[in-house]
């Protein structure tokens, strides 16, 4: 969640690390992922791509082999890549973890998307360091489809799975500290700068899988924090009246609160193992830093857990930091969106820019303001059954079903997220200000092949 940083206003949350790399740099105060779930969000994200013109809307759409990524585009240019933890590029329940995975540019490839439910790159390291904990890693019961699959088809493998797990509980890891999937994320992405640091340049991605349900973290994480002393969300008096009801107490709220807090704290800890390791290579004024995520949470609010349509700010809205030469100090508070994020790096590392990309770089930014200033911040989702798209201006969140059904908020009214206003004649010329901006938005984004032209 974009609010889950102390330096972004949050008084209850533990972020040293990450507060740094915010004051050391850029941080973009309105980032939005363009896809409210993992796949379509990440293959939107390193490909520079809207999910509409990958034709990745939702969960379970293999991204193509040949898909051109960052990885594809920097490797071309010189340099090694790597991606260490979750990719998601695959669907992941109904596969052999042991086989290879399809590189999408990446010389380095130790994937493991989820912590510990299938034999992967993190059981494989835990097996080489910790192979008394093989049996306290899996933090999941099998993920949707997986069981299914695997009795289909008569494989079987050792892996341990929790019986069960509610979304809200908070549960402590069973293993060491060293050995958690967060752990591993960080301790391999130290060691491979440790073998890259003096060679060509390299761009690796740590994936860190936290945080993200089920909610485990190390009990020494869980020590940090006093859950009784969180502020629950606030909630409009129509939701408040039912919440309890709803299973939405406060004691189960804060408990929420309470793991995924500590998960932010955890990988917080290695990222600033990470940076002190490019310090101590002498690399840290060479590199650039993003952080940034995927999507957020809705964490209780709009009683609901994980993340879905329509995509509030608690979801969609997520952090992003950039830090490394160039960068001057300070907040931006304009419209981005993760299709950014590609073309912002491949302008850094002096590499041209794919015409096929949607998104803007953000490199004018670093030492000013925003060069391309959106409308909006354009949020796309569909499969079979429902299909939709979403504005998130400065002041509103619209949203336009398939059917024709329409959803407008007012994000400067109180409860404004919860209250859908789209037949309110108060916020007429506010509904038709976003139908236009959408209807022009959608046409600007219509991606079509490069002609070919005899030379």
């Amino acid at each position: 969640r974009f609010d889950a940083l102390a330096c972004s206003g949050n008084p209850d949350i533990q972020t040293p690390n990450l507060d740094r790399l915010a004051n050391a740099g850029r941080r973009f105060s309105h980032c939005f992922v363009q896809n409210p779930v993992c796949m379509p969000s990440r293959v939107s994200m390193l490909s520079g791509r809207y999910p509409s013109n990958l034709g990745i809307m939702k969960m379970g759409y293999p991204a193509p082999e040949d898909l051109p990524t960052l990885a594809t585009i920097l490797r071309g240019a010189g340099y090694t890549t790597a991606n260490i933890g979750k990719l998601h590029f695959l669907p992941h329940s109904n596969r052999d973890h042991r086989e290879p995975h399809p590189s999408y540019g990446f010389d380095h490839l130790e994937i493991s998307d989820e912590p510990g439910p299938y034999d992967d790159a993190y059981r494989a390291y835990i097996r080489k360091t910790h192979p008394d904990q093989l049996d306290l890693i899996s933090s999941h019961v099998y993920p949707p489809a997986a069981k299914q699959w695997r009795e289909a088809i008569n494989f079987e493998d050792t892996v341990r799975h929790p019986e069960h797990w509610e979304p809200w509980k908070t549960c402590a890891f069973a293993g060491s500290d060293d050995a958690t999937h967060t752990a591993f994320v960080g301790q391999r992405t130290i060691d491979y700068i440790n073998a890259h640091h003096a060679g060509k340049p390299f761009f690796c991605i740590s994936g860190f899988y936290s945080p993200h349900s089920p909610l485990v973290a190390p009990q020494s994480q869980l020590d940090r924090y006093d859950p009784t002393s969180f502020k629950p969300p606030n909630f409009p008096p129509e939701v408040e009246t039912r919440r309890n009801d709803a299973g939405f107490s406060d004691q189960i709220l804060r408990q929420a609160m309470h793991g995924y807090y500590a998960m932010v704290s955890e990988v917080d800890d290695w990222i600033g193992r990470i940076m002190e390791a490019l310090q101590y290579y002498g690399i840290a004024k060479n590199t650039m830093v993003v952080f940034t995520s995927d999507h957020g949470e809705y964490l209780g609010e709009h009683l609901c857990w994980g993340k879905w349509h329509p995509a509030p700010d608690c979801v969609s809205r997520v952090p992003l930091l950039i830090s490394g030469p160039g960068v001057e100090p300070g907040v931006c508070d304009g419209l981005v969106e993760a299709v950014d994020i590609a073309p912002t790096l491949l302008e850094c590392a002096g590499v041209p820019v794919p015409a096929s990309l949607d998104g803007f770089s953000l490199r004018p930014s670093f030492t000013g303001d925003l060069l391309h200033k959106r409308t909006g911040a354009l949020i796309e989702d569909a499969n079979h059954a429902t299909s939709w798209r979403g504005l998130r201006t400065q002041t509103h969140r619209y949203i336009l079903h398939a059917d024709g059904a329409e959803r407008l908020y007012d994000l400067n009214a109180e409860f404004g997220e919860y209250r859908d206003v789209a037949v309110d004649p108060r916020q007429a010329e506010s509904l038709n200000n976003c139908r236009h901006a959408l209807a022009t938005r959608m046409i600007e984004i219509a991606y079509t092949h490069p002609k070919q032209w005899p030379y």
